[in-house]
């Protein structure tokens, strides 16, 4: 898998939010906010198509489009991506959040997680 440009993730966003196997129409709805024109949004999924990331299936004179890649999947592969070429590492990246400050609220939502993730390894 590869990270999406920014308009690319927008699309994603939006096919996301509409849900599966839905007709173009409902992806413009989402994407009104970017003003972009509809040749433009061809292009885009088209390759997000040709990336693997969505299908298009033909429904009489209609294209029809549904995620192949969830929304939770790319959220973890791009958190990763960005974590790695950024930071190098999980604790690298908490120490440059403590260096700009966390709250004591902050600091219990990331010891409650820490909780979580190894209750769930010890399954």
């Amino acid at each position: 898998m590869k990270r999406l440009p920014d308009a690319e993730l927008e699309v994603m966003k939006a096919l996301w939010a509409a849900g599966d196997d839905v007709p173009r129409s409902a992806l413009d709805a989402g994407l009104t906010p970017f003003g972009w024109a509809p040749n433009t949004v061809n292009t885009y999924l088209s390759r997000l198509a040709d990336k693997g990331f969505v299908r298009v299936r033909r429904a009489g004179r209609e294209n029809r489009y549904a995620p192949l890649v969830g929304r939770e999947e790319y959220l973890a592969f791009d958190s990763r991506a960005v974590l790695d070429r950024l930071y190098g590492s999980p604790r690298n990246f908490v120490a440059a959040l403590a260096r700009e400050g966390l709250s004591r609220d902050e600091l219990d939502e990331l010891r409650a997680l820490v909780d979580q993730l190894e209750r769930g390894k010890g399954r």
